[in-house]
């Protein structure tokens, strides 16, 4: 099949300020190649990333406002930074083993990163490595900090990206453009910029509809046309802005049969989520709820540590008792130490007090718990990395996951972001195991109400319900785990669930075989991130 032609509507890339240095294997080390005069590709040998990281083709100047310190720019090329990010894949890839040694000739910074990942596939034949990206850093420190993004606050569902194309609203951000506007869940769109989204087939189109979908910076104004729940149509002239983003939503206690039963939405894990979770738990706990229902269907991961603070307080310490909540596991040329902070590996335990995420550093305020043995999961396509690693943590203490809706993305895999010359590149270093030592789910966990598989979940198949808001109990997903939880079975009404979309490492539109494909824009906080950071104790 030949290669795809992308219309890339921007360049994406993050940054936690995690980078690793140095050189191993057969790295070279060159005393002067700031200028470049010396500096060659030379196959089978790697030149020291400290020798490389920081000479840029386009250095950034002035103070960098989220450290308040000088950008470390060096004035360099871009092949410094193909042959650093060459260099850093052999060092820390999970499957540096099979890449191949590519010239970096003839490929811009970015296409070059691409191509530094495995062809390697699952046991499905899906593709092993989906989430290989990047993204500018200001844009993502921007995102993952203060939870800010441009845009109209939507949360986009793609049913099908090729004519008759079809794409949903998810959810809409509270106070958004959109949320203002009168744009909800389960408005299917029409017509962008005038064009048929629909339809069309062309490229100057497509071009058109992502610009609109999908602007590039606040301020811009777009029309797009929507297709209602009810039926009609309605026209909305719409305007993007800086949304912030709220990651814990419609927390609710619902009064049933069995007693009562919690209910949040939870849809990424950012720094800004610790304390609008610790206030769910805590009102879950004042009411004294008996059966919890976590809604991580639109969630595509985050900080692993703040996972492992949910699950902590989903579980608490007796029945975790002192277990892990995940072991990583990086190449085999790091059987024991952490390639990226030169740590010696141990476990990462399940959190027990509020975390300074700003300094990296446990405080000692306790964190309130719930101490459930049950917990039922919402999920789809887009639950993936550290909503996947929450499941499966729980699983290894033996809290039973009850899983309502689709098949997760699969992703046992995770990444330290790694800041260069503006721009942050994710790569994925380290696979992780639960207290159980399971960690194969590569394809996903599955619903499945009599289980076989090790990766097959209790709970129900369902379609996601675009035709109800989140929290309404009529709503197919909830009403599936309520009805599970007080009958221990699957109501017969439950649909099989559509077949999980491909995920890709850009919004753009492809054109293959004479027909123009819609890609989804990644999930927000991005492509399905499973940051993991260093967390200090507390002094």
């Amino acid at each position: 099949m030949h290669l795809p032609h992308k219309l890339t509507l921007m360049v994406a890339a993050i940054s936690l300020l995690l980078t690793g240095c140095g050189g191993s294997g057969s790295s070279i080390d060159t005393d002067d190649i700031s200028g470049g005069n010396q500096l060659v590709y030379t196959p089978g040998q790697y030149l020291a990333e400290s020798k490389l990281k920081d000479y840029c083709a386009i250095p950034r100047k002035g103070i960098d406002p989220f450290s308040n310190k000088a950008y470390p720019d060096k004035v360099g090329s871009a092949l410094h930074e193909k042959l650093w990010l060459r260099s850093w894949s052999n060092r820390t890839y999970l499957w540096y083993r099979e890449l191949s040694d590519l010239n970096p000739a003839g490929y811009n910074v970015v296409d070059y990163f691409h191509r530094l990942k495995t062809d390697g596939k699952t046991d499905s034949g899906a593709s092993k490595d989906k989430f290989h990206f990047v993204q500018n850093t200001a844009d993502y420190l921007q995102q993952t900090q203060s939870g800010v993004e441009s845009g109209y606050g939507i949360s986009w569902h793609l049913n099908q990206g090729v004519p008759p194309r079809k794409l949903t609203v998810a959810y809409t951000e509270p106070g958004s453009p959109a949320a203002s506007a009168g744009i909800s869940r389960g408005d299917e769109v029409r017509f962008v910029n005038g064009v048929d989204f629909v339809n069309d087939n062309t490229d100057e189109g497509l071009a058109k509809i992502l610009a609109g979908l999908y602007p590039s910076s606040a301020g811009e104004s777009h029309q797009i046309v929507m297709q209602k729940v009810a039926g009609n149509q309605m026209t909305y002239n719409v305007q993007s802005a800086d949304v912030a983003t709220t990651p814990v939503q419609n927390v609710s206690v619902i009064n049933t049969d069995i007693g009562k039963v919690g209910y949040l939405v939870f849809n990424s894990h950012i720094a800004i989520a610790q304390p609008q979770l610790i206030s769910a738990i805590e009102k879950f706990g004042t009411e004294n709820i008996s059966e919890l229902v976590i809604d991580l269907r639109y969630n595509g991961g985050g900080l692993l540590a703040l996972a492992s603070q949910f699950g902590y307080m989903v579980a608490g310490n007796n029945i975790i008792q002192d277990r892990f909540f995940e072991k990583v596991q990086f190449n085999d040329k790091y059987p024991n130490t952490n390639p990226v902070t030169g740590a010696p590996l141990q476990p990462m335990p399940f959190y027990d007090t509020v975390i300074d995420y700003n300094q990296g550093r446990l405080t000692s305020q306790a964190l309130p718990t719930l101490g459930l043995n049950r917990v039922f999961v919402l999920t789809s396509e887009s639950t993936c990395s550290a909503s996947e690693a929450f499941m499966n943590a729980l699983r290894g203490v033996d809290v039973e996951v009850i899983q309502i809706g689709g098949q997760t993305c699969g992703k046992p895999y995770g990444f330290y972001p790694a800041d260069n010359c503006g721009l942050t590149y994710f790569t994925v270093q380290f696979s992780g195991i639960n207290a159980k030592g399971f960690g194969d789910y590569a394809d996903g966990f599955i619903p499945v109400e009599y289980p076989v598989y090790a990766a097959d979940v209790k709970g129900c198949a369902v379609e996601d319900d675009f035709k109800h808001n989140l929290g309404n109990t009529a709503e197919a997903s909830l009403n599936t785990a309520l009805y599970f939880a007080k009958h221990h079975s699957c109501p017969v009404v439950a649909a099989s669930v559509s077949q999980q979309v491909d995920k890709t490492d850009s919004f753009a539109a492809v054109k293959e075989t004479g027909t123009v494909e819609f890609k989804l824009k990644q999930p927000n906080l991005l492509l399905d991130n499973r940051i993991s950071m260093p967390i200090l104790p507390l002094e």
